[in-house]
């Protein structure tokens, strides 16, 4: 990463001469290869109402880390959100009701518990930033974490690759082949969860949901193979998040929402390759 840092440092522009944008550059690299991989498979497994769910109900576990007395929440958002996906796991296997059925109940439950601890006294104003996020805010340590994180979640994506696309293609197909579809369901959900629990303090939970599905559900557009979705997801994820990022600077607007509007606009360009 310091590499990294001391090359964009070295570049010949306005931006680059900046500490907080060389780092927010830095993250957006390191969350790009992230949103790209879990994207697909959340587009294939029509989960995007999962990955939203996990983003909004993060707010509780800022909720939780700040009755705790934790300066930064993030350890208690990530451990909230993990344990959310394992219970969703759980009672999208053991119960009657359909999962967005599931899916919903407990994002309601869970924002409104977070809402009403961080409403206690009036005081919600000064959580309204995880909404929106800031990615300049980024610091080292933080990148430092993304990075474990992000080289966590490749490893397990090498490794479990072919069981996680079968299971989330074909759950039947995926049972006759051996695979232990609930564990890998789990697995995924967390993953999925950590990832955007990470994320919402510098993308905002409003708009994280979409950075993870567009970059994807482009992809899907352009591609007429599997190693092609993967290779279009990481190139358009990439693309929107430097983009966005460089955008949001000159127009002084906000970052993570600037980005989505330039995946949206991506996914635009691409529906036309679609219909061909």
């Amino acid at each position: 990463m310091s590499l990294w840092h001391s090359l964009l440092g070295a570049l010949p522009c306005e931006w680059a001469q900046l500490e907080f944008m060389r780092l927010a550059l830095v993250a957006v690299l390191l969350a790009a290869p992230l949103y790209a991989v879990l994207g697909c498979l959340v587009v294939n497994s029509r989960m995007a109402f999962f990955s939203e769910a996990i983003g909004h109900a993060a707010l509780t576990g800022v909720a939780l880390g700040t009755l705790a007395g934790l300066a930064d929440p993030t350890p208690v958002v990530l451990l909230f959100s993990a344990l959310l996906a394992l219970a969703i796991a759980w009672l999208r296997r053991s119960s009657v009701l359909s999962s967005d059925t599931i899916i919903g109940l407990v994002m309601a439950g869970a924002v409104a518990l977070g809402v009403v601890l961080l409403s206690r006294g009036g005081g919600f104003n000064r959580y309204t930033h995880f909404l929106i996020g800031d990615i300049l805010t980024i610091a080292p340590a933080e990148l430092a974490r993304l990075a474990v994180l992000a080289l966590a979640t490749l490893l397990i994506w090498a490794v479990l690759f072919n069981r996680l696309f079968l299971a989330t293609l074909h759950p039947v197909l995926a049972r006759s082949r051996g695979v232990n579809v609930w564990a890998v369901e789990a697995l995924f959900s967390v993953v999925i969860a950590l990832v955007v629990a990470m994320s919402i303090a510098w993308i905002g939970l409003l708009v994280i949901n979409s950075l993870l599905i567009l970059p994807a559900a482009a992809a899907r557009n352009l591609a007429r193979s599997t190693a092609a979705y993967l290779g279009w997801a990481l190139l358009l994820s990439f693309l929107a998040g430097a983009a966005g990022l460089l955008v949001s600077f000159y127009a002084a607007t906000a970052t993570g929402a600037t980005i989505v509007l330039v995946a949206l606009a991506l996914f635009l360009l691409t529906l036309p390759f679609r219909r061909r």
